[in-house]
């Protein structure tokens, strides 16, 4: 079935997507930038980078990240990071209902594939 992905361009440099969403969602619920990274199939450094990122895009900082001794570090999301995870969990949900029935016709309309044989 066709699916439709959000991505949201706010200039040339700053953009917000499925991925970085997904990230802030796995820092929510596993309290870790490492915990997320590791779910997500990415490195720690790839995953810190993003996070930094996102905390520069926005005006008000969307993670706290905590260094850790021997227990180890958490993160966490503030509000602002909250309101843009359900703000762009929203935008998504609404253009999928908007778009819904076209993707239905394109689905409809596409070339039926054989299924892959072994060798």
């Amino acid at each position: 079935m066709a699916r439709l992905r959000v991505r949201i361009d706010f200039d040339g440099a700053r953009q917000l997507g499925p991925g970085k969403i997904r990230l802030l969602e796995l820092i929510a619920e596993h309290g870790s930038i490492s915990a997320a990274s590791r779910l997500m199939g990415m490195s720690y450094r790839r995953a810190w980078s993003l996070a930094v990122n996102l905390n520069e895009i926005f005006a008000e900082p969307l993670i706290i990240a905590r260094t850790g001794g021997s227990g180890g570090g958490s993160a966490e999301l503030t509000a602002k990071g909250q309101e843009v995870v359900r703000c762009y969990r929203a935008i998504e949900a609404d253009a999928a209902t908007a778009a819904s029935c076209d993707l239905r016709t394109l689905q409809q309309s596409l070339a039926i594939r054989a299924p892959n044989q072994a060798d």
